[in-house]
């Protein structure tokens, strides 16, 4: 089989072989930007966790300075819920010294921690547009090589004289080649996009629960 697929290879003519190389690029993305994105999220999954444990004790207390030192910590940054919480929490520090009134403290704070959460959601979502590119058209990048090779193939027959589908059948299997390959990688694209932007959304409620888990301590305090 590996023979086969070699003596095919050299027997392609140079645009099937330009699409080879670029589904080849187009994998080589797909399997870089899955794992780059799986350790991130790795990373602000473990991170956020344990930032949660360390915090809600000061939150309770009501020690805002506290809780932004602990989450501008080098060891959270790359806590999506670090992020969220250092924009709310600087916000209501800001709010709190100006001496602002209860209601523009809680507003000031919801539309930092939203600022933050959309920036966070943009950051996480990084190269996951390319995935679905690729997801979307690398069966016809192959389907295109397919198409040429085929032509090619009907093309030599023509010239050879020679007819049935014999004649062209190894040009045919040769060209389908790209097909398969293009189906692929959008497989491999459409599965990491489906996998990592379902964590995305997971990460988003996240962040969105902790914002609001952060204004009612914030407004408990200031009702006792």
């Amino acid at each position: 089989m590996s023979w086969d697929l070699v003596e095919m290879w050299h027997s392609m003519s140079i645009v099937p072989k330009a699409v080879v190389f670029t589904l080849v690029i187009m994998s080589v993305y797909c399997f870089a930007t899955g794992i780059e994105r799986a350790i991130v999220f790795s990373k602000a999954k473990k991170q956020s966790r344990d930032l949660l444990k360390l915090i809600s004790g000061l939150w309770r207390e009501g020690k805002v300075e506290e809780s932004i030192k602990l989450s501008s910590d080098k060891r959270f940054k790359n806590s999506h819920l670090a992020k969220v919480l250092v924009a709310g929490l600087n916000e209501l520090q800001f709010q709190q010294d100006s001496r602002s009134a209860q209601p523009e403290v809680v507003e000031s704070a919801k539309r930092a921690i939203e600022r933050a959460t959309i920036k966070g959601v943009q950051e996480f979502k990084r190269g996951l547009n390319g995935l679905a590119t690729i997801g979307s058209t690398g069966p016809f990048v192959g389907l295109f090589g397919t198409v040429f090779g085929i032509i090619t193939a009907f093309q030599g027959m023509k010239v050879s004289g020679s007819g049935g589908i014999g004649a062209v059948a190894g040009g045919i299997a040769e060209a389908l080649i790209t097909t398969g390959f293009g189906i692929i990688v959008a497989v491999v694209a459409v599965w990491f996009f489906n996998v990592l932007l379902n964590r995305v959304d997971i990460f988003t409620g996240e962040m969105a629960n902790a914002s609001s888990e952060l204004i009612d301590h914030f407004i408990k305090l200031k009702t006792k």
